[in-house]
């Protein structure tokens, strides 16, 4: 009796101590506007065998692993520039993306050629709020995804910018687009009442804040939501760091919302640790550095990659000139410098003479420009799109408004002959004073601007800009300008060179 009575408490014990069955995890990887970032960035961080080295590494230390792309693979390199998708396309399926999504630089080349790289993507191709149907993306795109993980409902769904005012017309003709505010709740309702998902992952290339008036971002729709339990963002170049507060946002039921984005050109990708019993979402983000590149061993793919490499490199060593400074990509020395230097050169590549100012934008300024030499590779991925110059006669009125639409977004690149104060920001903007050339710019007079054809298209929302008289369009991508230009100051006997100070001025932020 004694002896049944010892085993009886040693089971006891034995259950006692037996320790917890721990939940299942889920990592999801998220990378977006990784940029055509093929190599490392100027500031070594980044670079594609580096990335698939950190994927590969949560990969062998995780049983449940989705790797998610938000957007924007493309553009911003000479990768691109003369590869048109190549390597970039072929590179998700190369890093295992289990998702994608569209940015919108994935429309640069336009749909048709969108299209035929898309149609080879083994990935999983997400967008809820585009409308393909007539176009040759029909098929191709599905609006979600469900995965099971652990006997879990796992919900995807893809969330895309609204094209006006960022994709030309005519590069996605046929689609539709439907609001991603209306269609992200909608989408992810759906999935939990209908398909009964367990955890609902809202992948979005619209941006962290909402970029013009009138839109809303991806903290916005988490606070507004009842459905959306986590958001892999992309698009506004937002780097959310693990322990930052806008990571956390509070949804309408008052629960956290997890949302996460990386900056750009892929120095960073970051985790989602979710925790598959109680669905708690711990956030994290791995570095790029040179302390992966011992684990960057991947002989095929480094082979793959040389011809690109090679013919990409007899470009970047091309010395065109110098640079007296350091310039960051879109920051108020490079908008000063590109705006300058457009209005010095642009009477002649236009034949007319009076123009009153330059307004271009800091968006299309895609690399830093560094101290020292300057090339042709750098020069055609500072300015890879192609767009053209352009000259238009515009109301004071128009001016103004298109000045106040810069100032929303807190003042972009004007020359040197505008001076323009404004208070507030965002949709609250308002002009304090517009001057141009030392007067006080008149809604009754008219003024000729010189710019480029994507904002006088009203790109960036700059639609006052196109309700003037056409004064000149040009035939040749302004990169191509950019290029001879230095040349010019090369000849010359002159460097690169900028000021710091800013031409848009916040005076009451």
């Amino acid at each position: 009796m004694k002896k049944i009575s010892k085993i009886i408490l040693s089971l006891a014990v034995a259950v006692f101590v037996m320790p917890n069955v721990q939940a299942e995890h889920l990592i999801v990887i998220g990378a977006n506007d990784t940029h055509s970032q093929i190599e490392p960035a100027s500031d070594g961080l980044g670079g594609l065998l580096r990335r698939r080295a950190a994927m590969d590494e949560i990969r062998r230390n995780n049983k449940n692993v989705i790797a998610v792309h938000a957007g924007d693979a493309v553009q911003g390199t000479l990768y691109f520039s003369m590869f048109k998708g190549d390597v970039e396309y072929a590179a998700l399926d190369s890093l295992g993306y289990d998702v994608v999504i569209l940015g919108n630089h994935e429309f640069d080349n336009g749909i048709d050629e969108l299209a035929s790289y898309y149609k080879k993507i083994k990935a999983v191709k997400l967008s809820a709020n585009y409308d393909f149907s007539n176009t040759p993306l029909c098929g191709v795109m599905q609006p979600y995804w469900i995965k099971t993980v652990a006997g879990k409902r796992i919900g995807f769904f893809g969330m895309n910018v609204d094209p006006k005012g960022l994709i030309s017309d005519d590069k996605y003709p046929g689609m539709i687009y439907l609001d991603n505010g209306e269609v992200a709740e909608a989408t992810a309702k759906y999935l939990k009442d209908v398909q009964k998902v367990d955890f609902t992952i809202m992948v979005s290339h619209i941006g962290y804040y909402p970029e013009a008036v009138g839109l809303v971002g991806d903290s916005i729709i988490a606070s507004r939501s009842h459905y959306i339990d986590m958001i892999v963002g992309g698009h506004t170049h937002t780097l959310l760091t693990p322990g930052d507060p806008r990571t956390q946002v509070r949804n309408a039921d008052g629960k956290i919302i997890t949302i996460g984005q990386n900056g750009k050109a892929g120095k960073y990708i970051s985790t989602y640790d979710i925790d598959l019993d109680d669905f708690s979402v711990k956030y994290g983000q791995v570095k790029l550095d040179k302390s992966l590149d011992a684990k960057a061993n991947y002989p095929a793919m480094e082979a793959w990659l040389t011809p690109y490499k090679f013919k990409v490199d007899s470009v970047m060593n091309h010395v065109l000139g110098t640079s007296a400074r350091a310039m960051g990509d879109g920051d108020i020395p490079s908008q000063n410098w590109l705006c300058d230097a457009v209005m010095e050169m642009l009477p002649n590549v236009s034949g007319i003479k009076d123009i009153d100012g330059v307004i271009m934008n800091k968006g299309g300024i895609r690399q830093p420009m560094p101290k020292g030499n300057v090339t042709e590779g750098l020069m055609g991925s500072m300015f890879p799109f192609d767009n053209r110059f352009m000259v238009v006669e515009v109301k004071g009125s128009d001016l103004l408004e298109a000045l106040r639409v810069m100032a929303t977004r807190g003042g972009d690149a004007v020359s040197k002959e505008f001076k323009v104060e404004f208070s507030g920001s965002g949709e609250n903007a308002k002009i304090v004073s517009a001057k141009l050339n030392g007067k006080k710019i008149d809604p009754k007079k008219t003024y000729r601007i010189g710019s480029i054809d994507y904002l006088i298209n009203g790109g960036d929302h700059m639609e006052a800009l196109g309700k003037g008289a056409t004064l000149f369009v040009d035939t040749v991508p302004y990169g191509e300008h950019m290029k001879n230009h230095i040349k010019t100051l090369t000849k010359q006997n002159r460097v690169v060179d900028a000021k710091d100070e800013p031409r848009m001025i916040n005076k009451i932020k």
